[in-house]
């Protein structure tokens, strides 16, 4: 069901939502940046772990709002099609992948193969809801 892919990308925004607040506090403790920088994310030279898993986050909440609301659609209007559930876990699976790269090694052409299947899995999503409605 449509709900349990949602249920995954959620579940994704907020472990990465946690090693965030992980690694902000780490680099506050080894005195990498003062905690006053996190105020307006300004003044200090930031560590990359802090710069990767904040863009990481924010990531988030971009292609994936338009993957909120083509699911809820789905579920709403109550369309049932295996494509479109199977678009949504290749969308979660890409998404999984591209939030692993960007932590990890942050190889940018891992990313962007990973970046360029969800918006495919997001553009089969969006016409596949358009003929069944």
């Amino acid at each position: 069901m449509m709900i349990y892919a949602m249920f995954s990308m959620a579940m994704l925004t907020i472990l990465v939502g946690l090693i965030v607040v992980k690694v902000r506090v780490q680099s506050v403790k080894s005195g990498q940046l003062r905690v006053g920088y996190f105020k307006l994310m300004q003044g200090d030279k930031a560590p990359e772990a802090i710069i990767k898993t904040t863009r990481c986050f924010n990531n988030l909440f971009e292609i994936p709002v338009l993957f909120y609301v083509v699911c809820t659609l789905y579920v709403s209007l109550g369309i049932h099609s295996m494509l479109a559930l199977t678009a949504a876990w290749l969308f979660v699976l890409c998404r999984y992948a591209q939030a692993y790269i960007h932590i990890t090694y942050n190889h940018v052409g891992h990313r962007m193969y990973t970046f360029a299947g969800s918006v495919l899995c997001m553009c089969i999503l969006w016409i596949n809801l358009v003929i069944n409605v």
